[in-house]
């Protein structure tokens, strides 16, 4: 209720805008790097667990992640290991960090959400078009249906986790005002991670 004499404060002005949009995108982003790195470290240590040799985890801006072995005798579980951890570990995170009451819970909740989504469309689609992991996994033996499946369970469980998210990030009636300094501390993060990934490029 607004008192007589007293005038709102605009919901949107352009600084806001500009800093929403800001942390918006530089977050989808950073998320899609961090999203590779948590999957391909899914495969590295299924890869260790089992025995498995690593040759080379390819990990730049510019391409899709993967994870090259040299021997993989446990070639199923390594497989799976990279959408399981991809899918199940940012989502332990943010748990933790939400019992711990950590300022960047939100972002760790949107990052869980955005890594059920992302690994669930990869496997699930997967299975229609035997791309990538879903065709390593369906020629180790795994059905079809076990593919589907897993995109069922994670992608509608990336959506919930995202329910009423957008206030966070300044999209939704009762959004919290987003600062610049959050999305300057955004972007640096976005830059960081695109600098160690273009550094470890070169080793």
């Amino acid at each position: 209720m607004i008192m007589s004499g007293q005038h709102a404060p605009p919901l949107y002005t352009s600084q806001s805008t500009i800093a929403r949009t800001t942390l918006a995108i530089t977050t989808c982003l950073s998320c899609w790097l961090l999203m590779q790195v948590v999957h391909e470290a899914g495969h590295l240590l299924a890869a260790l667990v089992t025995g498995g040799t690593v040759r080379k985890v390819v990990l730049v801006p510019w391409e899709f992640s993967r994870t090259d072995l040299a021997d993989n005798p446990r070639a199923l579980l390594t497989c799976w290991g990279g959408p399981l951890f991809g899918a199940i570990t940012p989502v332990a995170i943010w748990q933790i960090a939400r019992l711990c009451r950590l300022a960047i819970n939100f972002w760790l909740r949107f990052f869980a959400g955005f890594c059920l989504i992302a690994n669930g469309v990869y496997i699930g689609f997967g299975a229609f078009t035997h791309d990538g992991d879903a065709g390593d996994l369906m020629r180790h033996g795994s059905r079809a249906w076990v593919l589907c499946l897993f995109g069922v369970l994670t992608v509608p469980a990336g959506f919930l986790v995202w329910h009423r998210l957008g206030r966070e990030f300044g999209f939704s009636p009762n959004a919290r005002p987003v600062t610049g300094r959050a999305a300057r501390i955004s972007t640096a993060f976005l830059i960081l991670i695109l600098v160690v990934e273009i550094l470890f490029a070169k080793h």
